[in-house]
């Protein structure tokens, strides 16, 4: 079987681009719906900046995504494995529109917090309803338990922890958007290692679509991805985790079940300290402080860009290590 090299690079260069395009176009809407993050507290712009990152992302990803499958389903582009990548639509596609229909709920849910500041409860209801729709139609988390239940609840913690851990991260310029491309990146090789090419695909594509946002977002923001974005990476890469097979005949090592920990480490150490300081001071968790990694990096004597790149640093590292995984 030969491997869809080209279909890979169509797929990241078309949401790249898709991303780059479209982010002037949802910039100049946001600037006239208001849809802006003013300057403030813990704030270092003066000028409002439009939250248009997250839906020049999901436009990115859903447009290519969508071409690529009706050109596909007419055979109007050859390409190596083309008749495998349909074969996994055709069995895959309530669970791929299931998918594709949260991610535009979860934009939207971060959209309207953006625009309306929800309280928490409201907004982590939207988010435990759509993580519960998607573990009921989707594959789900076993961690080798033999437990419907179980594997239930797991796979909605984990879907809530991944949004609201990049959520927590997009805090500086690049940042969550840098983190989510190289997480994308890595779950993209190791799905494609195991011919799992429809998860491949998706990663290449969140991937791209980040790429062609973060001209945009760095090292000085033009536009934000806004609760919209940051609640749309977390989702897709908390996704891109449950799909591949880990653990499989070819690579039989319990600790393969490990490897989402290590390309996703970042985001989750950031949240797990952050929550712990705010527990321990006994602050509400969920508001925001400058407690955050990057910050005590930048504490440290880093510039903010500096900052980011070492956290981008790190994160490339550990998913280099789950590769090895």
């Amino acid at each position: 079987m030969s491997f869809p090299f080209s279909f890979f690079a169509a797929a990241f260069l078309g949401a790249g681009l898709t991303s780059l395009l479209a982010l002037p176009l949802w910039r100049k809407w946001c600037l006239r719906a208001n849809l802006v993050d003013d300057p403030g507290h813990r704030k270092i712009h003066d000028a409002p900046i439009p939250l248009a990152g997250g839906l020049a992302v999901l436009t990115g990803i859903l447009l290519p995504l969508a071409a690529g499958a009706v050109l596909l389903k007419l055979g109007l582009v050859r390409v190596s494995s083309a008749g495998l990548i349909v074969h996994g639509i055709d069995r895959r596609a309530l669970e791929l529109a299931v998918l594709a229909l949260g991610a535009v709920a979860i934009t939207l849910l971060g959209a309207l917090d953006d625009r309306h500041e929800l309280k928490a409860l409201p907004k982590f209801i939207g988010q435990l309803l759509i993580a519960v729709a998607v573990a009921a139609a989707c594959k789900r988390i076993t961690l080798f338990v033999h437990s419907e239940l179980f594997s239930y609840a797991i796979t909605v913690l984990w879907l809530l922890t991944l949004i609201n851990a990049f959520n927590f991260m997009d805090n500086m310029d690049g940042l969550c958007a840098g983190v989510g491309a190289i997480g994308a990146w890595m779950f993209a090789l190791i799905a494609a290692a195991n011919d799992e090419y429809l998860v491949a695909i998706t990663g290449f594509l969140m991937c791209g679509a980040l790429a062609g946002f973060l001209p945009w977002n760095f090292p000085h923001a033009r536009a934000f991805l806004g609760d919209a974005g940051s609640h749309l990476v977390g989702y897709l890469l908390a996704v891109m985790a449950i799909l591949p097979h880990f653990y499989t005949r070819q690579n039989p090592h319990p600790f393969a079940v490990l490897a989402p920990l290590f390309v996703l480490a970042v985001p989750l150490l950031d949240l797990a300290q952050v929550s712990l300081f705010r527990i321990c001071h006994r602050q509400p968790f969920w508001i925001g402080d400058t407690n955050h990694l990057s910050h005590r990096l930048v504490r440290a004597g880093l510039s903010r860009t500096t900052a980011v790149l070492v956290l981008w640093l790190a994160a490339t590292g550990l998913g280099l290590l789950a590769l090895f995984l």
